[in-house]
C-alpha cells in the first residue's frame, strides 16, 4: 500500500530534504510540494501530511490536517506541551489519526537528550547552550525545550534545579526550570550543550550537527512508522523503541 503524502515548506533545507526521502522510498508518493503561505487544500487528497514550515503558520498547517481526518509529522519548532494539548484534543475524537512531533530528527539529538534526562537526577545545577544559524527565527530550540521538559520531567519528585539570578535577563528564558541560553549566529548549523554541575566536577552532554543530511535517517525513520501510529506522540525517541508508547 502507498502513502501520500504532502509536504508543506517542501521549498526550505528540512522540506527539501523531506521530499526527496519521500521520492527515493518505496511505499510513499509525494503528491504535494506547498510553500508555507499556499493554499492547503491539497493536503487533504494526502494520507500524510509533512510540516516543516515556521512556528507561527505550523498551528494552522496541524488544524487543517488533522480536522480533515490526515495524520501529520511536523518537524516545525515551538510546540510545546501547551501548543499541542488542543491538538491531542481533536486527535482524540479520530482513532485512526496521528500527530507526531519531532523537535529534532538527529538520532544523535535523540540520545543526547536521553541522557541528560538520566543526568538529570544526580545534579541540582543544570543550563542548557544551544546554538543554531542566523536564520533560525525561533528560540529557545524545540530541542532545547524539549530537553529541559524531560529534564524536569526527571526531577519532578526532586523539584526544580538551582537557577539563581533568573530575574536578570543575560540568565536566559526557563522552560520546567532550566535556564536555557540560545546562540543565532553564522558558522554553526546546530548545536547544544547541556551542562550539569556537582560537587567539584562538570558534566557536559554535547550534540552538534554539520550538515542537514544528519537528519535524513530520522526522517526515514519517521515516515516509515507513520501509517502503524495512532494518537500525539511527541519526540523521535519514541520511535526508537520497538513498542513505542503513545498518549
Amino acid at each position: 500500500m502507498t502513502t501520500r503524502v504532502a509536504v508543506v515548506g517542501a521549498n526550505g533545507r528540512m522540506g527539501t530534504l523531506a521530499s526527496r526521502i519521500i521520492e527515493e522510498t518505496d511505499g510513499f508518493e509525494l503528491v504535494a510540494r506547498l510553500g508555507s503561505g499556499d493554499d492547503l487544500a491539497p493536503i487533504r487528497d494526502a494520507d500524510l501530511v509533512v510540516d516543516f514550515t515556521l512556528p507561527q503558520v505550523s498551528p494552522a498547517i496541524v488544524q487543517e490536517a488533522v480536522s480533515n481526518g490526515v495524520s501529520v509529522l511536523v518537524g516545525t519548532s515551538g510546540w510545546t506541551q501547551e501548543r499541542i494539548a488542543p491538538v491531542a484534543t481533536t486527535v482524540a475524537a479520530n482513532p485512526e489519526l496521528a500527530a507526531v512531533f519531532v523537535p529534532n530528527f538527529s538520532i544523535g539529538s535523540v540520545l543526547a537528550t536521553q541522557f541528560s534526562a538520566l543526568a538529570a537526577k544526580f545534579f541540582e545545577s543544570i543550563e542548557i547552550l544551544e546554538a543554531h544559524h542566523e536564520a533560525k527565527v525561533d528560540s529557545p530550540s524545540g530541542t532545547a525545550i524539549r530537553t529541559a521538559e524531560l529534564i524536569g520531567a526527571a526531577r519532578s519528585d526532586l523539584g526544580p534545579v538551582l537557577a539563581p539570578h533568573v530575574d536578570q535577563r543575560a540568565r536566559g528564558q526557563q522552560v520546567a526550570s532550566v535556564p536555557i541560553h540560545s546562540l543565532r549566529m553564522r558558522g554553526v548549523l546546530a548545536k547544544q550543550d547541556v551542562l550539569f554541575g556537582g560537587a567539584d566536577e562538570l558534566l557536559t552532554v554535547s550534540h552538534e550537527v554539520t550538515s542537514h543530511e544528519a537528519y535524513a535517517a530520522g526522517i526515514l525513520l519517521a515516515l516509515k512508522a507513520m501509517p502503524a501510529l495512532r494518537g500525539v506522540v511527541v519526540g523521535l525517541d519514541k520511535l526508537l523503541d520497538p513498542e513505542p508508547q503513545h498518549s
